[in-house]
C-alpha cells in the first residue's frame, strides 16, 4: 500500500537577516512537539554552514496522513505558520519517500 509508506520531509528555510536567533529557539519547541506526534519518526534541524541564515528541516513519518496530522497541529499553526513563517525570506518544502530497492 503506497499511502503507508514513510515520508520524509526537506524544508529550506532562508531566514531574515538579524532573526536566525529568534528562529532557532521556536524551532526548539516545533521541534519537541514534533517528536511527540505518534506519526513523527524524527525531526532534525541543520544549519547551512556556508550561509549561517539557511536552515534545512530534515523531518520523517510513517504516511501522509502524518505529515497532514503535524501540519494540522496545533504547534505548527502557532509556531512555523504565525510566528516563524514572518521571519523568513523564503520557504521551500520536498516531501520525498525513502529509496529502499537500490
Amino acid at each position: 500500500m503506497e499511502n503507508q509508506n514513510p515520508v520524509h520531509v526537506f524544508a529550506t528555510w532562508k531566514v531574515k537577516e538579524g532573526e536566525i536567533e529568534n528562529v532557532l529557539n521556536l524551532l526548539k519547541t516545533v521541534q519537541k512537539e514534533s517528536e511527540k506526534e505518534n506519526g513523527n519518526l524524527f525531526y532534525k534541524i541543520h544549519q547551512s554552514n556556508s550561509d549561517l541564515n539557511t536552515l534545512v528541516l530534515f523531518e520523517g513519518y510513517t504516511n501522509e496522513a502524518a505529515v497532514a496530522e503535524h501540519r494540522n497541529s496545533a504547534h505548527f499553526q502557532e509556531f512555523v505558520l504565525d510566528k516563524i513563517v514572518p521571519l523568513l525570506v523564503n520557504r521551500e518544502i520536498v516531501l520525498t519517500t525513502p529509496v529502499t530497492y537500490l
